[in-house]
This record gives C-alpha cells, structure tokens and sequence, in this order.
C-alpha cells in the first residue's frame, strides 16, 4: 500500500498575526483542511499519516521519529513550512531531515492543507502505475 506522510506545522503554533498570512486564516481552519486531506488521501486508497510539528526543535525530532517510524512513498510538505519568509529555517530543517530520514520517497509540496493528496498524486503518478503493473 502507497504511504504518505504529510508534515506541517501544528496549527495552534502558528503566529496568525504574520501579515503574509491570509486575511481570517486561523487555527480551526488549518485543522480542517488537515481532515480534509486525510480523507482524500484514504479516497485514493493511500495510507496517510500526519505529521504536525512545533517551530522548533522538538519539532525536528517528532518529524525524525515518524520518519523512522515508517517507509513512506511521498512525504508532503505543507505550505505553512515554506511560504512565510519566517519559517524559511523550519523549512530547511524538515526538508533536509526528510532527505535523510526518507532519501527513497518522493518529495512534493501543497499549497494548502486540502490539496495534500493531488501534491502526493503528482509526483507518484508513474510510481502507481508501476504498481499496478506489477500486481
């Protein structure tokens, strides 16, 4: 079965204040599209976890445990980590522990917590025909 870890930042560390942030965005909605997400991914018949760090390194250690945890098919990096300039350190944090904790999956990026599966779905496109082949 296709495994899928989506990493983001928890939604209640979030600094909502930050002006590149859109306008009413908040925690509750964060977390919504986190349901979303997971469901769309069970929809494809994926299995999907979730993996919702702190900004800080803690954060880097809950990411290295569930990367050592599991052998994920495509780890989904959410939009949060990488579109605020404050975040850019986070960022590189969890890409690099990504590549060294998963350095067989592939690598995609959502631009917001609902569109997570079709992020996965564009770079295993041709990992899950390969599979299907091979059944």
């Amino acid at each position: 079965m296709t495994r899928i870890l989506f990493v983001g930042q928890k939604p209640e560390t979030v600094d909502f204040s930050d002006p590149s942030l859109q306008p009413g965005f908040d925690a509750d909605k964060i977390n919504a599209g986190i349901a979303i997400a997971v469901d769309k991914i069970r929809e494809r018949g994926w299995q999907g976890d979730t993996c919702m760090i702190s900004p800080d390194a803690a954060g880097g250690a809950i990411l290295e445990a569930a990367l050592r945890g599991e052998v994920y098919d495509c780890v989904v990096i959410g939009g949060g980590l990488r579109l605020l300039p404050k975040s850019l350190g986070l960022f590189e944090m969890v890409v690099n522990l990504v590549h060294k904790g998963a350095p067989n999956a592939a690598i995609a990026f959502n631009t917001r917590p609902e569109d997570t599966a079709e992020a996965a779905a564009r770079q295993l496109g041709g990992l899950e025909g390969q599979r299907r082949a091979e059944l």
